[in-house]
C-alpha cells in the first residue's frame, strides 16, 4: 500500500529558461536541484527524471484543461483535489475561491473522502484557527480547507502548531505569533516545520499539505521576493525528506503558473508536478494534467491493496 505525503503549492509552473523573467533559475535552490541532478524543469525540458539518494521526477501538469482564457486556483484548485475538470463543469477558468456550484463536489468528492472511503488514515496538516474550526468561512473558501472540511479533517488549530503537531500555511509561524501571541506558537525553520510535517506524514495513508504565498508574491512580480519565496519551500523540502518515512512516496503539485513568470501574472504555462519516491518515474507518467492527479493517487492505493 502506498503512503503519500501531498504538497500542494498555489501559483507554481513550469517556466521559461530566461532568468531575468523566472525567479526559480536565480533561487538558491540546492534541495530541489540535488533531487533533479542539478538541473531544473523550464519549458524547454518540462520533464527530468533522476536517480540517486531517492528517485525524483519533476514533470509538467496540464493547467488549461482545455478552455481559453488563465487558469484560476478554485477552478484548478477543484480540478486537482477532484479529478474533475472543473473548469469545464463550471464553464470557465474562476478563482481566487471555489465556485459555489462546485462547493459540493470538493466537499463530498475530493480524493481526502475517497481514500477514508477506502480505508486510509487521513491527515489535513495545516492549522487554522479555533475560530474557523467552530465556524468555517464558507463564503470564500479554497480547495484544500473546504476538501478538510468535507473529510472532517479540520483538527489542527493553535494548539497543534505550537505543540509540534501541526504546520502554518506560511511554513514559518510569524502570522500566528502577531496574530495570537497568547497561545505562545515558537518560532520555526523552514526546515524544522518540513520535518514536521514529515513526521505528520509517517502516521497516515495519506497526508495533505496546502501552501499558498508561492501564487501571492508572484502576483506581486518582485524577484528577490519570489527568489526567496521558493528558497523557503526549497528548505522546507530539505526538513521533510530528512523525516519523511522511505516507503512514502512525496507530491508535490500546482494548480496552476504565476511564480515562474516575473512578468505574467497568473500565465498558461504547465503547473509543477514533482514525485519523490519508490517507482517515481513510472508513477509520474500517470499525470498529464490536474485531473489525473487524484485518480493516480487512488490507484497506487487500490493497487498494493
Amino acid at each position: 500500500m502506498s503512503r503519500v505525503l501531498f504538497v500542494f503549492l498555489d501559483g507554481v509552473g513550469i517556466g521559461e529558461g530566461d532568468p531575468s523573467r523566472n525567479p526559480f533559475l536565480t533561487a538558491r535552490l540546492p534541495t530541489l536541484r540535488r533531487l533533479l541532478g542539478g538541473s531544473l524543469p523550464c519549458r524547454a525540458t518540462p520533464k527530468i527524471e533522476y536517480q540517486a539518494d531517492r528517485s525524483a521526477v519533476a514533470f509538467p501538469l496540464d493547467a488549461c484543461l482545455g478552455l481559453p482564457g488563465l487558469p484560476q486556483s478554485g477552478t484548478g484548485q477543484a480540478s486537482l483535489l477532484t479529478g474533475q475538470n472543473a473548469a469545464a463543469l463550471f464553464g470557465r477558468h474562476f478563482g481566487p475561491w471555489v465556485p459555489v456550484s462546485l462547493r459540493p463536489l470538493v466537499r463530498d468528492g475530493s480524493i481526502l473522502r475517497t481514500a477514508q472511503a477506502a480505508g486510509a488514515s487521513v491527515a489535513f496538516a495545516n492549522a487554522v484557527p479555533h475560530s474557523w474550526r467552530r465556524r468555517p468561512r464558507l463564503r470564500r473558501i479554497a480547495g484544500p480547507p473546504l476538501a478538510a472540511l468535507g473529510a472532517d479533517l479540520l483538527n489542527r488549530s493553535q494548539t497543534e502548531l505550537a505543540a509540534g503537531e501541526a504546520v502554518s500555511s506560511e511554513i514559518v509561524n510569524e502570522v500566528w505569533q502577531e496574530h495570537w501571541p497568547q497561545a505562545r506558537i515558537p518560532a520555526v525553520s523552514a526546515k524544522e516545520a518540513g520535518a514536521t510535517l514529515g513526521r505528520i506524514a509517517g502516521g497516515h495513508d495519506l497526508t495533505f499539505f496546502a501552501h499558498y504565498a508561492t501564487d501571492t508574491v508572484g502576483h506581486r512580480g518582485d524577484a528577490l521576493e519570489c527568489a526567496r519565496a521558493l528558497e523557503r519551500v526549497d528548505r522546507f523540502l530539505t526538513g521533510i525528506l530528512d523525516s519523511l518515512p522511505r516507503d512514502h512516496l512525496l507530491l508535490v503539485a500546482s494548480d496552476h503558473g504565476n511564480i515562474e513568470d516575473l512578468e505574467a501574472g497568473h500565465t498558461r504555462n504547465p503547473a509543477l508536478g514533482l514525485l519523490v519516491g519508490p517507482d517515481a518515474p513510472a508513477r509520474a507518467s500517470e499525470m498529464e494534467s490536474l485531473v489525473d492527479v487524484a485518480p493516480a493517487l487512488s490507484g497506487w492505493r487500490s493497487r498494493e491493496r
